[in-house]
This record gives C-alpha cells, sequence and structure tokens, in this order.
C-alpha cells in the first residue's frame, strides 16, 4: 500500500529569564535559552486508499465528496496548538502552559521557564473538533484526549495531532529539541450503490472504536462501544452514496497505536473475531425496517482512511463487495427477524 506522507515544520523559539543570584551556586531555578521545532507528521493513506477503492468512473462523485470531506482531518495544517511542561516528579504536575491559535505553517513562541528535567505533551486541532476535549492535563499522565460520552456519538470534526517528549533543559549549555506530532484519529467511509435497487432511504452508523487517548503513554482505552453517527456527504450526482465516520482506532491484534513507523504502512493481520463495525438500516416503501452489520476483523489504525463498498438489494439487505467484511441481515428489523445473505 502506497503512503501519503506531508511534513509542517513549526519552528518555536523557547527562551527563559534568570530569576536568581549570579553567585548562587544553585542554579536549578535559573533561566535558560533554549529552542524546540516542532513539526506534524502526517502518516496516511488517504489519497491510495481513495484511488484504489473509487477508481471507477462511476466512483468520481463520491471521491470528489469524501477527499473535500476529509481536507480538514488528514492536513498538514494545525489551526491551534497546546503545549505543557511536567515536572518528572511523582506527581509530575503541570509548570509550563501555552495555548494559541496559529492558522500558520511557522510561528514563533517565547518560554520563560527553569532549567530541570521536563516531560513535554504537544497537541494540535483541537478547538475546532467539538467532540474531543483535553481533559486533567494539570497532571503529566492523566492528560487525556477524551471524546464526549453518550450512547450515540458525532463524528469527529478535525484531525488531531499529539507529542511527548522527555527534556532536560540544563543552565550554561546551547540546547534544542525537536518534537514530531503525529495524527491520534482516523476515518472509515461506507459506499453504497443504490443503482437498480429503487431503495433511497439508508442510516449508517460504526462502532467498536476508542474512546480516549491518554497523551503521555500514548495508549487507547475503550471504557464503552458509544456508536458514531456518520455523515451523509452531499453527493448529489451518479448512483453512490456515503457515509463517514471519524473517530479514534478501532482495537489492534498488535495493540492500538499510533503509527510513527512510516514502514509498517497500515498492513495487518485479521483478529480472531470481528473488531469494528458498520450497521446500516433501510427503509423499505412498506415501512419495513432492514438492518445490515458489516463486521470488520482488520484493524482500523491512527492515520487510516477505510473504505467499504457495498451494493443496496431490493430487499433492503446490503452486500460488501470484498470478502474480508462480513454481513448479517435482519428483514423487518423491528421484530429481530434475522436472515443471512449468500455473498
Amino acid at each position: 500500500m502506497g503512503l501519503y506522507f506531508r511534513k509542517l515544520f513549526i519552528a518555536f523559539g523557547a527562551a527563559a529569564i534568570a530569576g536568581c543570584s549570579l553567585i548562587d551556586d544553585d542554579l536549578s531555578d535559573c533561566g535558560v535559552t533554549f529552542e524546540t521545532g516542532y513539526e506534524l507528521e502526517l502518516v496516511t493513506n488517504m489519497s491510495t486508499e481513495i484511488q484504489t477503492q473509487l477508481s471507477l468512473e462511476s466512483d468520481i462523485h463520491v471521491a470528489t465528496a469524501l477527499k473535500a470531506y476529509l481536507k480538514n482531518i488528514f492536513t498538514d495544517y494545525a489551526h491551534d496548538v497546546d503545549l505543557s511542561f511536567y515536572g518528572v516528579e511523582a506527581d509530575s504536575t503541570r509548570l509550563k502552559h501555552l495555548s494559541e491559535v496559529m492558522d500558520a505553517s511557522q510561528s514563533k513562541y517565547t518560554f520563560y521557564i527553569p532549567s530541570r528535567k521536563y516531560m513535554h505533551l504537544a497537541a494540535a486541532n483541537l478547538r475546532e473538533n467539538g467532540i474531543v476535549e483535553m481533559t486533567d492535563s494539570t497532571v503529566c499522565h492523566h492528560s487525556t484526549l477524551k471524546q464526549m460520552e453518550s450512547d450515540t456519538v458525532p463524528t469527529h470534526r478535525t484531525g488531531l495531532f499529539t507529542a511527548r517528549l522527555p527534556m532536560d533543559v540544563v543552565s550554561n549549555q546551547d540546547q534544542s529539541f525537536f518534537v514530531r506530532l503525529y495524527i491520534s484519529n482516523c476515518a472509515t467511509s461506507l459506499v453504497i450503490d443504490t443503482v437498480d435497487s429503487h431503495l433511497r432511504h439508508f442510516k449508517a452508523f460504526a462502532q467498536g472504536f476508542a474512546t480516549s487517548f491518554s497523551i503521555c503513554d500514548s495508549i487507547y482505552r475503550f471504557k464503552s462501544s458509544p456508536i458514531m453517527r456518520a455523515d451523509l456527504l452531499p453527493v448529489t450526482e451518479g448512483g453512490e452514496i456515503c457515509f463517514t465516520s471519524v473517530n479514534f482506532p478501532s482495537k489492534d491484534p498488535d495493540g492500538s497505536k499510533v503509527i510513527i513507523d512510516t514502514n509498517d504502512h497500515f498492513v495487518s493481520d485479521n483478529a480472531e473475531e470481528a473488531i469494528w463495525r458498520w450497521n446500516v438500516y433501510t427503509t423499505l416503501h412498506d415501512g419495513t425496517v432492514v438492518e445490515s452489520v458489516l463486521s470488520v476483523k482488520k484493524p482500523l489504525r491512527a492515520g487510516q482512511l477505510r473504505i467499504i463498498k457495498v451494493k443496496a438489494l431490493d430487499n433492503g439487505a446490503v452486500q460488501p463487495d470484498m470478502s474480508q467484511v462480513g454481513v448479517s441481515v435482519k428483514i423487518d428489523w423491528n421484530y429481530a427477524h434475522e436472515v443471512d445473505i449468500e455473498l
């Protein structure tokens, strides 16, 4: 699988002023001057996935709408940045914090900070996300990107980037630090071919993803299994419709992770059981609701786009065009009548 890989360099100048006596032998509280470079490093398969899965002439309208929808998700642009410096003692409390709107490819900030050891955490593009917020950020190991708690959750609105770096800021020495920020969320799209089905009323939801992300430990947590309310893209031409959800990653046989190894791509083994899914609901002309559950065993990782294409059938079920996706169908869903369809 190909790789889309773009970088944004943000140079931050950081300085500290001395607040101590020149003859004081204890220089631990003295200010020092140092520079820190920040780079948003986007590792994603978005372009390749769209080119591969939406390559037919009939896909062009969906492909165009999907690219427009994801332009603020898989992006190399930082709207806002949140920077925190924590002590490394047992309580690991925050000692310095800066949260600014940047809206630029490069920017400089000035810090006044004593020389000591720090754990530095950084996050970008939080302010306009609307669904995810940073919580418990005054303590390093508690700092978390947390999705809103609800049975049904809207899709994330921005691509979220995070980083962590130990820093030993010492006096009387020229120093510079370099911080790479990696994307922490991902996306999945469901493309439904409605040609000849005479069906137009669809709803779709995705499920099976993490609900929070521990920034310092780079660990995803699965407190519950909320349903992601996917957006229906504005595709006005052609015979396909597209639902898209932006969310945290799914569970992973190798452990959910931020992708930082560019040689890893997004190749993964199947889990023993389905780890995430799409739930599709179709309303027939007589009011009958048909539920199709599309089960996926391959993990959805940070930075990844996964497109699943299905064909709508006259009976209201949807049939995937790939063997890796399982499907179960309930006809007249309100009465829980189950039917399996042949793939």
